[in-house]
């Protein structure tokens, strides 16, 4: 009895192990992960997202997508020599989680010869991630879920960081997954207009915002998973403790379940947003940030969203 071997389409000599339905093409190993990291180097050229010579702060959590992302980067590093990589981590602290994650991050950055800075919760506001969901349920409290107070804090601890380490352009491992989740949650929320600001790469509206620029924003997180695994990367594969709580979580699930139905939705809904942005963009050309009257950071109000959580914590 005959057993079908499906053959790789891009290379026709090697045995393919992972079908892509939303291009139809059959991959080898070997053809797969070559395909991601061209498909990085071309999403950086398309966007312009960086220089010959930038100084790169990377965003290493030490879940899948970081620590691919940070191994196709060192890989892309290593052929432009006057390019510096640099890794950023944020310890939100999270017992138990984020303690195996750190380790995790700390190991991909010494194998690849990348000097890490982390930054801490506790350090930079006073509290840590477990102490704020502490205190909320004390008090009583249950208007903002845990990913609320970590995204806000988080992104301000990246681009604290980012300048400690004078990087240009700060990268982060958002997929075309979290990039449409996104998209749909800032629809839900009815903040359209944030979705203007949040694209591959960020405007440089502000001095003392660091660049930001999104190298994995067109590959499915299904796909920077399967990279690590054939590289045999390193990674977290524990989801956060709070992450269930989260609408994204809901998003999530729906739109891969729209996805195994309707093979590159995803694509189209990423793609359909980048044609409407222009439009978005005029909506809010006008809008200048200004410095938060409390810390000094940049913000669109008065005071910054940050401020403004750690005071109703304090």
């Amino acid at each position: 009895m005959n057993t079908y071997v499906a053959i790789c389409t891009v290379c026709g000599r090697r045995q393919a192990f992972f079908f892509r339905p939303y291009s139809g093409e059959k991959l080898c190993r070997t053809c797969f992960t070559r395909s991601i990291e061209e498909k990085v180097r071309a999403t950086i050229a398309r966007y312009q997202m960086l220089k010959f010579d930038d100084r790169i702060a990377m965003a290493v959590s030490g879940g899948k997508d970081s620590v691919s992302l940070l191994h196709v980067l060192a890989k892309m590093e290593r052929k432009y020599p006057k390019v510096s990589l640099v890794a950023v981590t944020v310890d939100e602290g999270i017992k138990g989680y984020r303690d195996e994650a750190l380790k995790i991050a700390a190991e991909n950055c010494k194998k690849l010869g990348i000097t890490q800075h982390i930054v801490s919760f506790k350090k930079l506001y006073g509290f840590t991630l477990d102490e704020i969901v502490k205190s909320q349920k004390k008090k009583g409290k249950s208007g903002l879920t845990p990913c609320a107070y970590c995204g806000v804090l988080r992104r301000k601890a990246l681009n604290t960081a980012a300048k400690k380490v004078k990087a240009d352009k700060l990268a982060t491992a958002h997929t075309l997954d979290d990039e449409i989740q996104t998209i749909l949650l800032n629809i839900f929320h009815g903040d359209v207009t944030r979705i203007a600001r949040e694209k591959p790469i960020t405007d440089e509206a502000h001095p003392k915002l660091v660049q930001k620029i999104k190298p994995f924003c067109e590959i499915p997180e299904k796909e920077t998973a399967l990279y690590a695994y054939v590289k045999k990367i390193k990674f977290q594969n524990t989801p956060c403790p709070y992450a269930s709580e989260a609408l994204r979580n809901d998003i999530r699930v729906m739109l891969n379940h729209m996805e195994e139905r309707h093979a590159g939705i995803k694509f189209t809904i990423f793609k359909s947003i980048e044609k409407i942005r222009p439009a978005l963009e005029e909506t809010v050309k006008n809008e200048r940030l200004r410095e938060c009257n409390e810390c000094g950071e940049p913000s669109a109000e008065k005071i910054c969203r940050t401020c403004q959580m750690l005071k109703q914590l304090s």
